[in-house]
């Protein structure tokens, strides 16, 4: 079965984005670019490959799952399929079915589609974001890769936001400090909850 991979950038205070939505205050320099076109070329968007000289298609996903939010910088550009080389599929109330052929726009329950995700063949999936997102899906995330930035934001869109306390077992598999500070840590889902299960008091 394919994995959820929530692969994402973070605040030293555990925030994803600016309450705007906004992420402009993240240090991405040389270091983390490297890190990201040598290890997750594929979750760069396909306008700045080019540019950034990343021609390695990535092996690691093949689907990409994002909310509204996350979606939205890319739609304010004028850019409707931000990750042409990737299946995207995005989460939202609001947005039309047929914004682009590329896109497939989930208007109901994430969970299941992720669930059907998984059962079928392919490559990995990423989960970009956002934090309401990653908590409604909290118990489908198989794998965390934290990319935690050396700045503190104070307030903002949070890593996971839940309902309530989940307390869901993860191990740490590796981590990384690169140059400038950022560091880069995988955490791995620990069996023992099957997923969807629930947690007395959930």
């Amino acid at each position: 079965m394919r994995s959820l991979t929530y692969y994402v950038g973070v605040t030293i205070d555990g925030f994803i984005a600016a309450p705007d939505g906004s992420t402009e205050f993240f240090p991405v320099d040389q270091p983390v670019l490297d890190l990201i076109a040598a290890q997750f070329p594929e979750t760069l968007p396909t306008h700045v490959r080019g540019p950034l000289g990343v021609t390695a298609p990535g092996t690691r996903f093949d689907t990409v799952v994002m909310g509204r939010g996350t979606y939205a910088p890319a739609l304010e550009a004028g850019i409707t399929s931000p990750y042409a080389h990737l299946r995207q599929v995005v989460v939202s109330t609001t947005l039309p079915a047929d914004l682009d052929p590329q896109v497939e726009v989930v208007a109901g329950d994430p969970v299941s589609r992720v669930r059907r995700l998984k059962q079928e063949p392919g490559a990995g999936i990423w989960l970009a974001g956002g934090g309401r997102l990653a908590g409604a899906l909290l118990e489908e995330i198989d794998e965390l890769v934290v990319k935690r930035y050396p700045v503190v934001l104070g307030t903002g869109i949070p890593l996971i936001a839940t309902d309530g306390p989940r307390a869901l077992p993860f191990a740490l598999t590796g981590t990384s400090t690169l140059q400038g500070g950022t560091t880069v840590s995988t955490y791995r889902r620990l069996p023992g909850r099957t997923p969807g299960s629930s947690v007395p008091g959930d």
